[in-house]
């Protein structure tokens, strides 16, 4: 019994982490609505807000490490390819 409650507690703390991403590099611009980091040849532009949580001097130049998380904001689903192909046309 006292190891499935521990598993759970353990469970519980780690799922949220499980979705959790990030990325490191210099900072190549900052704006209060975006921040772009480069990684290798790559420009990662990320949004920001009032609740973004930024510890030490976030600045042009300044190598950070910016955690995040994707989250779906919309879905659409399409048709799938071919359904009309196995209906008999008269």
């Amino acid at each position: 019994m006292k190891r499935t409650l521990m598993l759970a507690a353990v469970l519980l703390f780690v799922a949220p982490l499980a979705m959790a991403y990030q990325v490191t590099g210099p900072v190549l611009d900052v704006t209060d609505s975006k921040i772009v980091v480069e990684k290798g040849k790559e420009k990662w532009e990320i949004a920001r807000d009032a609740n973004t949580k930024v510890q030490g001097e976030l600045k042009k130049g300044a190598k950070v490490t910016v955690e995040y998380k994707m989250t779906a904001t919309s879905v659409e689903v399409k048709g799938e390819k071919g359904a009309d192909k196995g209906k008999d046309k008269k």
